[in-house]
């Protein structure tokens, strides 16, 4: 049976706080999460090929602010190159705009929709069965079907929104990031116990929804604040709505650097099916790895020898989960694993990287040894043999980043275009915005 056709809600706003500094181009000037760089794509870009991928064929962009609606736009355009139609919101809207929820509600009645729609988070990959989802949906008769994941109770707390279902699978209470405490006893006492956790992700009725909307005690507090977490759904559960929860396959949050991290590895070893045909380059006939053919062919400076040469040889060691970009200089004794590697990139010899995001045409210098590190673009770490750089536990450095030899960071924050001084003593989980901060830590 053919699925019922379902248009897709794209939420493109915020500023992207817990991403920083992935959301910086530059220290004042942001980056929307769609726009974010992930695994060769921007992020709104994967939800249109997995989307597309599903049947969908029409996307609402609801953007707040310049850079949201601008930068979003300049990814998908009207949608031409994908074969599906995009539009978005008014500008005006912004200044009504009080969450979510609201902007939602305003797109439903702005763009007169009916029937089903997707209401999905700009900055998160999904794989999930979507008709699956829309017969439970209708089966149900909700107004909304809550996206869900499957997580035990010690993990949501104070992370996730977790919503308690009834014996009728309908939501009965909506607790937005619940102590371990109140987690715990939401699974029956078990600390290990599986609890649905929101992820941003809706089909809703657009009808219902819209008459919704009308009620003036909706529309009151829509005027004020209405996010669609923390405002819409616990008023819907409230108010007697039909509001269903409903498991997914998976869902990767890429709202901050940790989470980024962790997701990309997840992707790189193709545990999203759904986006794996879409990462580029494909596998090839070398080892099943995905490296582009003009990096396989690049000559290192040191031994003169093409990356498939050092490949075929052992003096360059790739593991699983690896996607290396165009025209990328990898350095012999160089070890990979769940990395992703930019265009443009270099490597110098004896380095390795384990769970490493890299953006395009940064410099990685000899001996550097990075483990779990978001790296923008350009970003310069000046390691040595003699004085090698050592980035762990979730770094973070923003584009244009310079990182002096002999360098040692955990967990550490750097905006976009900051240089670390040789004599700096950063403490770990730092988060580095200035010339003030770095000067703190002379």
């Amino acid at each position: 049976m053919k699925m019922e056709a379902v248009s897709t809600i794209a939420l493109a706003g915020g500023r992207g706080i817990r991403a920083r500094p992935m959301s910086l181009n530059s220290g004042d000037y942001l980056r929307s999460k769609a726009a974010v760089s992930f695994v060769g794509r921007p992020l709104i870009e994967w939800s249109v090929l997995a989307l597309r991928g599903l049947g969908v064929r029409d996307y609402y962009v609801l953007a707040n602010g310049r850079e949201n609606r601008a930068q979003t736009k300049a990814v998908l355009g009207h949608g031409e190159q994908w074969g599906v139609t995009v539009r978005y919101s008014r500008a005006r809207f912004d200044r009504e705009n009080t969450g979510s929820g609201q902007a939602t509600l305003r797109g439903l009645d702005y763009w007169d929709l009916n029937g089903l729609a997707l209401v999905v988070p700009t900055d998160s990959i999904f794989d999930f069965d979507l008709a699956e989802l829309v017969r439970a949906h209708r089966a149900a008769g909700a107004d909304v079907t809550v996206a869900t994941v499957l997580r035990p109770a010690i993990e949501a707390a104070g992370t996730y929104g977790v919503l308690e279902q009834g014996r009728d699978g309908s939501v009965r209470r909506f607790v937005e990031k619940p102590s371990t405490e109140l987690a715990c006893a939401l699974a029956g006492g078990d600390p290990g116990g599986l609890l649905h956790t929101n992820t941003g992700m809706y089909l809703i009725d657009c009808e219902r929804l819209r008459m919704a909307a009308a009620d003036p005690a909706l529309a009151a507090l829509a005027r004020t604040r209405l996010d669609w977490g923390g405002d819409l759904l616990p008023y819907l559960v409230a108010g007697g709505h039909r509001v269903l929860a409903q498991p997914i396959g998976r869902f990767g949050d890429l709202g901050n650097p940790g989470s980024y991290l962790d997701t990309l590895r997840e992707v790189l070893l193709d545990r999203f099916p759904l986006l794996s045909a879409g990462i580029d380059p494909p596998v090839g006939l070398l080892a099943g790895m995905r490296i582009h053919e003009s990096s396989l062919e690049m000559k290192d400076p040191i031994s003169g020898r093409t990356l498939a040469d050092k490949i075929s040889d052992g003096s360059v060691r790739i593991g699983p989960g690896v996607r290396i970009g165009r025209d990328v200089e990898i350095g012999p004794d160089v070890t990979l694993e769940e990395s992703d590697i930019g265009d443009g990139v270099d490597l110098g010899a004896g380095c390795t990287l384990r769970g490493v995001a890299c953006g395009d045409h940064t410099v990685i210098g000899p001996g550097a040894q990075l483990t779990d590190v978001f790296l923008g673009c350009m970003v310069d770490v000046c390691s040595t043999l003699e004085r090698p750089v050592v980035l762990t536990d979730y770094c973070a450095l923003g584009d244009e980043v310079r990182v002096p030899a002999g360098t040692r960071l955990r967990g550490v924050h750097a905006m976009p275009g900051l240089r670390i001084h040789d004599s700096a003593r950063i403490p770990t989980g730092a988060s580095l915005s200035g010339v003030r901060d770095l000067l703190r830590c002379m």
